[in-house]
């Protein structure tokens, strides 16, 4: 399987016409056979950027999908649209969660949910150790947890300094009043506290699925 999460950063002018783009892609793709998984997300507080995390079969999967012509009106567009190249992470996969459609734990319509993609830089001493750490939590997070349908953590390729996780919970208090005040999620933090490269939040993108 190859997993990889794109972000776009889109001028303001552009941004509905590229929602239109993105949406004309998703619909497309739904008949393509190798491509198992796409979700594309807004970000709340900076409505410009935007994120697509996809999950193909294999290599030749994401070459069709980039044949297909309403993919190339989308790469087309980016070139005016942009403020910035596409930032193209292709994802090493550690524990990841079953596809979305069959996660055995799903929104309920009642949900607010709450969608976070947390992409942040490492200082390279602690990789192993943050991995080390994360395996646990992500363990306990998905099995002890009511709140959380979705935790996942990424290496990203050629991108030793980096981490990225990516999560789904039922509502936004699940997070702060909930997750980080467990023993795991606590020690978690310290670790990060230490490892991470600058301030935490600046890492984080809290996103609306589109």
């Amino acid at each position: 399987m190859m997993i990889q999460i794109v972000k776009f950063d889109i001028k303001t002018e552009y941004i509905e016409q590229f929602k239109i783009l993105l949406d004309d892609d998703k619909q497309g793709s739904k008949n393509e056979a190798g491509l198992l998984e796409m979700r594309l997300y807004q970000d709340k507080k900076s409505p410009n950027l935007f994120f697509a995390y996809e999950r193909f079969e294999n290599q030749a999967a994401v070459d069709h999908h980039s044949a297909q012509a309403y993919t190339k009106r989308l790469l087309e567009a980016l070139a005016v649209m942009c403020n910035s190249a596409p930032e193209v992470m292709p994802l090493n996969e550690t524990t990841p969660a079953p596809l979305y459609e069959k996660n055995p734990k799903s929104a309920n319509a009642q949900d607010e949910l709450f969608i976070i993609f947390f992409i942040f830089k490492i200082k390279p001493q602690y990789r192993e150790q943050l991995l080390t750490q994360f395996e646990h939590h992500i363990t306990q997070t998905r099995s002890q947890e009511e709140g959380n349908i979705l935790f996942d953590l990424y290496t990203i390729e050629g991108q030793d300094d980096t981490l990225a996780v990516y999560e789904h919970w039922r509502k936004e208090s699940d997070v702060w009043d909930i997750h980080f005040n467990q023993p795991y999620a606590v020690e978690t933090g310290k670790l990060m506290h230490q490892a991470v490269v600058g301030d935490l939040e600046q890492y984080m993108n809290f996103v609306t699925e589109l």
